[in-house]
């Protein structure tokens, strides 16, 4: 059927353009197109969208935004004229600056270390997708549904040229940004509500060895008084860099070392990669094997390649049976007390591999759920094949617990499994400032749970790096710090006493925002809105709020301003700044501002060193009244750890404050869930211009403030 609007498209000489064959509804504000040469047995099941999206009538008359699909040689593709004034975003995890006009992207996940690769342009994830936000603060969004390796170039228009064989897109119209954002996380799937524990401070490095280093680490974190929830171990603990194994001399005993994490209110997470050393004996090379488990070669072959256990076979997650088998390995892992799992390596990175990855003319089997294919097709989503399966198997392993899973690779709809970081950045200048666009144009790609190698992962952070860095990297969704091997150390100690205390009050300033942070990504789990937000999102019409990429919004009433930044964008109305942690921002050069939106409520809760003293009933209400003397704000709570919210016990509570006669009056409404929440002890956080005046003591459901 056609569409009321048809746009004006001039194909270069070597496209021949391609009709649309069908169109339809599949919302009240998406859209789905289908051009002639589509197939379905070549494209689904479709990997982007959680569920096969439901025709529900004709295109709306007046629909603008529609591709014109066309064929060059033997790619396919289409173009999406836009309206001068249009910004663009998302296309996921990638280099350069927030706004993507004049880019271009490759999608074909890339093991790329320290970014120096293809520009940068190509790196481990995959998000066929791009935002237009109009000049009046309108938005669409435009999702290509296709798992081949793909071109995305925003030079004027928005083209996507794909190797594979011609595909559907869909097109999302909203009045917002956000409204968009939100309706392509109804279709791709949202974050699972992650453990209050992974919202805490993480510390990483390639790696911490032996146990008596891990132990240490932990140690001087609780001695110093430095915030910090989770201990990463990645593959030194391996015996000989083979997964799901234990070196008998470095780690001796994995479920003492973590009992005694855990005694010090420590998680820890290990890693595992795709990887399986091709090896007689070894006992996942052999149940793999009997259970004829891994990817082939184009005669049918194992597949092999080199990683860091030496000649690797690797799992064909395309069949169920497989994802099956390496769910189910989780099982005696996880019984040594492991709390989380980093899938790595997982593009997969290949060392002797052309392009370093995996030979493309290798075949996927598949079964009734994924028809049997070259890994061309299934490339850009062996990771998320792979933290599926990896999800599911830490999930049965501990049934009443929140599984936490973090991938490198992706593709558009891994947050449904998993949470990321931005692959192996280094440690200068550059990096960290790029780290913010990045972060929030995954965000705007459906992925709110992602961060930076805090201080770098390759090189040598200086102390002033390092201090700017962590400053800001506290406010990150994910915060981690990580570094290799061949560097110096990155813990918070290692740059001397004043970058120490710089970590700490940064640290302190996570751990106090906690009740508000958590609260967003609750948010994020039920609308898809991201965490870490851009500055736009405040006033998508503010023209001159587009491209602020080194100040952003953490939910929408904390901004946070670096003051490396320097002079950044503001949007209008009231920004106040506030201390959550006694912090003075004019004596520390390098901790962030960070401020208050008017017209807002924000919670903090008590000074902590872990997720495991976090206390949801002794708040500090952070008031911020608008120009009416009016506030609102949320505040969510649960167990944090398991699945009991999923039946009602969770509480979600309102404030309003209302500045009536030189009073302030404060009314406290839960609005949904049953948990019992009556015993809640408040302290009001008045904001003003030039100071923030504290009052002590309040509970109940209305409480009043006389102003002075």
């Amino acid at each position: 059927m056609a569409c009321s609007t048809k746009p004006n498209v001039k194909l270069s000489n070597n496209r021949q353009k391609i009709a649309i064959s069908n169109s339809a509804m599949i919302g009240k504000n998406a859209a789905i197109f289908y051009p002639a040469n589509y197939d379905a047995q070549e494209n689904l099941p479709s990997f982007a969208f959680e569920n096969e999206p439901e025709e529900i009538g004709k295109i709306q008359k007046g629909w603008k935004v529609q591709p014109v699909f066309f064929q060059e040689k033997n790619r396919t593709g289409f173009i999406i004229p836009i309206e001068s004034g249009t910004s663009l975003y998302g296309t996921g995890e990638v280099m350069g600056p927030l706004v993507r006009n004049d880019r271009e992207v490759f999608l074909w996940n890339t093991d790329n270390y320290a970014y120096s690769k293809f520009g940068g342009k190509q790196l481990y994830q995959s998000h066929p997708w791009v935002l237009a936000v109009r000049e009046d603060g309108s938005a669409f969004g435009v999702l290509a549904d296709t798992t081949w390796r793909q071109t995305i170039t925003l030079r004027g228009d928005i083209t996507f040229v794909s190797r594979g064989p011609g595909f559907r897109v869909c097109i999302i119209e909203g009045d917002s940004p956000q409204e968009v954002v939100s309706t392509l996380s109804s279709y791709i799937g949202r974050m699972e509500l992650p453990p209050l524990w992974a919202l805490g401070y993480h510390q990483c490095r390639y790696s911490y060895y032996p146990d008596s280093r891990v132990r240490e680490i932990a140690d001087t974190f609780r001695a110093k008084k430095i915030p910090a929830d989770v201990i990463w171990l990645d593959i030194h603990y391996m015996d000989e860099y083979r997964i799901f194994t234990f070196d008998s001399d470095r780690f001796p005993d994995p479920s003492a070392l973590n009992q005694y994490l855990h005694e010090n209110d420590f998680k820890s997470i290990w890693m595992i990669d795709p990887g399986v050393k091709a090896e007689k004996g070894y006992s996942v090379y052999d149940s793999g094997t009997l259970g004829n488990h891994w990817v082939k070669t184009a005669n049918g072959n194992n597949y092999t390649g080199n990683v860091w256990p030496g000649t690797c076979v690797f799992p064909d997650f395309t069949r169920s049976s497989t994802r099956k088998w390496w769910a189910g390995l989780y099982k005696d892992f996880m019984a040594n007390g492991i709390d989380g799992i980093w899938n790595d390596m997982n593009e997969p990175a290949v060392f002797n591999g052309i392009g370093g990855t995996m030979d493309v003319r290798c075949i996927q089997r598949g079964d009734e759920n994924y028809p049997e294919d070259t890994h061309n097709r299934y490339h850009n989503v062996y990771g998320q094949l792979m933290v599926q399966a990896s999800r599911e198997g830490i999930l049965a392993a501990n049934p009443d617990k929140r599984p936490f899973v973090l991938t490198r690779s992706g593709f558009i709809g891994s947050q449904r499994y998993a949470a990321t970081w931005t692959g192996d950045n280094v440690a200068n200048r550059d990096h960290m400032e790029m780290s913010i666009p990045m972060s929030l144009n995954l965000g705007l790609s459906g992925q709110p749970f992602s961060g930076p190698d805090i201080g770098g992962y390759g090189g040598n952070a200086s102390a002033d790096l390092y201090a700017d860095w962590i400053s800001v990297g506290a406010f990150y969704p994910f915060s981690r710090s990580h570094t290799n091997d061949s560097s110096l150390p990155q813990e918070p100690w290692a740059f001397g006493a004043e970058v120490e205390e710089t970590a700490r009050v940064a640290l302190n300033r996570r751990y106090r925002l906690l009740p508000y942070l958590y609260t967003q990504f609750r948010e994020a789990s039920v609308s898809g809105l991201p965490v870490m937000q851009p500055v736009f999102f405040a006033d998508p019409s503010d023209m001159s709020l587009r491209a602020e990429q080194k100040a952003f919004l953490l939910g929408p009433s904390l901004m946070v301003v670096p003051q490396w930044a320097g002079q950044t964008a503001m949007p209008k109305g009231i920004w106040r700044e506030i201390s959550v942690a006694g912090e003075n921002t004019k004596t520390d050069p390098h901790q962030v501002r960070l401020l208050q939106k008017g017209g807002s409520i924000i919670c903090t809760g008590s000074q902590i060193q872990s997720t495991a003293d976090y206390n949801d009933k002794d708040i500090t209400l952070f008031i911020c009244l608008d120009e009416n003397g009016t506030a609102k704000g949320t505040l969510y709570a649960d167990d944090g750890e398991g699945f009991s919210y999923k039946s009602g016990d969770f509480a979600l509570t309102e404030f309003t404050a209302t500045k009536i006669d030189g009073n302030l009056n404060i009314t406290v409404k839960q609005i949904d869930g049953n948990r019992d929440r009556s015993e809640v002890t408040y302290r009001i956080a008045l904001v003003e211009q030039e100071e923030i005046k504290m009052h002590e003591g309040f509970s109940g459901n209305e409480f009043s403030i006389e102003l002075q």
